[in-house]
């Protein structure tokens, strides 16, 4: 796990003071080490900057060392990740007569990009994205991992006549830190989708200009940064070649991949939230291991919220060496500006992940291994119950007139969820009139069900311009991306694609790579896998998913050896005690902020509608949940600390 960053442009010093700036900025993602090359300028003095920011894992060497030289080919490249199949590949490649002076991975990838040529980027499981240049024929590639682990943004110069064109870094704020994008402006598409969402959703970013490299796409640019060609090397579309899978196979496939992720020069640790899926983690790693196993849990003095009682038992269970890491709200508040500093982009996610790699890192850890990843595989979510049943529910009542539909599904909402004050319930149930009006859209379904605010509500705190700026909560290039990948699927299967995809790929795995590498935390999530989800994608819905959020098949082959009753409660979140401590110790300082119109109007949100908003939610209104107004608030941080604003 490590920073990458690059310019194409003028080989000279002020591209290299830009890099240097996003080099310090870019210092949380790799502490042990630092690294800087050039190509050689062409004749109009171009070329490429790479540079590097370590966190040793692998090979702890200086032979490991980034930006890494192939021997053979002269090629370079800076990669941030890990390739878990890399002890595979090297011995495919010694087998054909080749060398390597390092033991690590980064070796292993670059001499078979070199040699094999782009399209062994197919070969490679792991989390990673890259850019290598390829000195021959002068052409920088980049790629990200099949699931979109590790992150990857770059910018352009709209100036064709300026002294560079192209600039990339692992983090968006890395990307304002080097001071050749100006002025950040905020993108309006962004204030959109985190009122729709929570969190922004790709290919749009925070800041105009920036953009992400997808999931599983590979980038070509020549060497004056122009965009050569650009391929999507994996997708999550059904595998029609291939068989059906039994269960011993897929447990096999799974216990794969928890050893592949334990590979590392240094110590391991698993973060333990007492749940099926990081249980599944932490048992079968401690099988594969020859010493007990760290684990780790962040607990609570709200009780209600605290599964730490809990994770001592499992933990006691597997044998692991366990501790419990205690968070109050004091401490909270106390570290919350470098929580909130800790996220590259607005979210209302991410900052559990933060308090635990902090203290895990003051235990000396590097690497921790979490079970993110088992809901979306096999149905854990509500989703995965009620979406189905509200399309077939949909589907039968086609005969019925639409006017008599929505005026049902009003009279449901009514009953099932009543409002009460200025700001209305913003459950699922009060969207229950708009999600029949979209009852065959399985997508739309899924969008209206986990958006944060009611379509009306949104008009009044973004206004129309802004609402209509990306339709159910997703860019156009988002939902045909999503449609290709889902068609021909049943509505479970396309679920998991819709949760893999927005849920974990756009929220959970972005905001823990930020939070996480912000204590230098490498986080590795073997339910994260390329070829586990390939595996699982072959099984019946059946199979995979019932009964319904039960993960059934999960526990039989994850958690051998426990006693099952230790699982036989109530499924619970990792979430903070938000609810209680935004009304209390935080009530302050958000109170300034959300009652504040020249603090609000410059995100693109109405200041009325925010404080409208924030009172009702103190007030106690029925339907407003915590993440309502989290989400509105963090917005306000993060574009008044970065002074990105419309």
């Amino acid at each position: 796990m490590c920073g990458i960053a690059g310019i194409v442009g003028r080989v000279a010093e002020p591209n290299r003071v830009a890099l240097k700036r996003v080099n310090s900025a870019l210092a949380h993602r790799g502490p042990d080490g630092e690294g800087f090359w050039q190509a050689a300028p062409d004749a109009r003095g171009w070329g490429v900057m790479l540079i590097h920011r370590r966190l040793s894992i692998l090979d702890l060497s200086p032979a490991g060392a980034q930006p890494m030289v192939d021997p053979v080919t002269g090629n370079v490249v800076v990669v941030n990740g890990e390739i878990y199949n890399y002890l595979e590949l090297r011995e495919k490649l010694a087998a054909c007569g080749q060398t390597f002076q390092s033991t690590g991975d980064t070796a292993v990838m670059l001499r078979a990009l070199s040699i094999q040529g782009r399209d062994a980027v197919r070969m490679l499981r792991g989390m990673f994205a890259f850019a290598l240049w390829d000195s021959r024929d002068r052409k920088l590639v980049m790629a990200r991992d099949p699931l979109g682990i590790k992150p990857l943004y770059l910018a352009r110069n709209p100036d064709p006549g300026g002294d560079w064109s192209l600039i990339f870094a692992s983090e968006v704020r890395a990307l304002l830190a080097s001071g050749l994008l100006g002025k950040p402006k905020l993108n309006p598409r962004a204030t959109a989708s985190v009122a729709w969402n929570g969190f922004i959703v790709s290919p749009e970013t925070a800041v105009m200009g920036v953009e992400p490299v997808w999931p599983g796409q590979l980038r070509v640019f020549d060497s004056s940064g122009k965009e050569e060609s650009s391929q999507f090397y994996w997708t999550a579309s059904p595998r029609r070649d291939a068989g059906p899978i039994g269960e011993q196979e897929l447990g096999n496939t799974i216990e794969e991949s928890v050893r592949l992720h334990l590979l590392s020069d240094v110590p391991v640790g698993v973060f333990l939230s007492a749940g099926v899926d990081s249980t599944t983690v932490a048992n079968l790693a401690q099988k594969t291991s020859q010493a007990p196993i760290h684990t780790f849990t962040l607990a609570f003095e709200e009780k209600e919220y605290s599964e730490g009682a809990m994770a001592r038992r499992i933990a006691d269970a597997i044998g692991t060496r366990h501790q419990e890491v205690l968070l109050t709200e004091q401490q909270f508040i106390t570290q919350l500006d470098a929580a909130l500093d800790s996220l590259d982009q607005p979210s209302f996610d991410g900052l559990n992940s933060y308090y635990i790699s902090q203290a895990v890192r003051q235990t000396g850890l590097k690497v921790a291994l979490v079970g993110t990843g088992g809901d979306e595989l096999f149905g854990g979510y509500t989703s995965f119950r009620d979406l189905p049943t509200l399309l077939r529910l949909s589907k039968r009542s086609r005969w019925l007139p639409r006017s008599l539909t929505r005026e049902i599904g009003k009279l449901l909402s009514s009953v099932l969820q009543r409002s009460r004050g200025t700001v209305p319930a913003q459950t699922r149930w009060a969207k229950l009139p708009a999600m029949i009006e979209h009852g065959d859209d399985l997508l739309s379904l899924y969008q209206l069900a986990y958006a944060l605010f009611l379509p009306a509500f949104q008009r009044q705190l973004l206004g129309c311009a802004l609402t209509e700026a990306i339709i159910d909560g997703l860019p156009a290039a988002m939902r045909s991306r999503l449609e290709f990948e889902t068609c021909g699927r049943s509505s479970l299967s396309a679920l998991s694609v819709m949760e893999q995809r927005l849920f974990l790929g756009e929220r959970l795995l972005r905001d823990t790579d930020a939070t996480s590498m912000a204590s230098s935390i490498e986080v590795r999530l073997p339910l994260v896998d390329q070829v586990l989800l390939e595996h699982v994608d072959r099984l019946k819905d059946r199979e995979r998913y019932l009964p319904l959020r039960r993960k059934a098949l999960l526990r039989r082959t994850g958690l051998r050896g426990l006693d099952p009753a230790l699982f036989e409660r109530a499924k619970t979140g990792f979430v903070l005690p938000y609810d209680r401590w935004l009304r209390r110790a935080m009530s302050k300082v958000m109170d300034q902020a959300m009652r504040d119109p020249d603090a609000v109007r410059p995100t693109g949100l109405n200041p009325d509608t925010v404080r409208r908003l924030w009172q009702a939610f103190l007030d106690g209104a029925p339907g407003l949940y915590w993440s309502r107004v989290w989400a509105v608030y963090v917005l306000i941080w993060w574009c008044h600390r970065h002074k990105a604003y419309l």
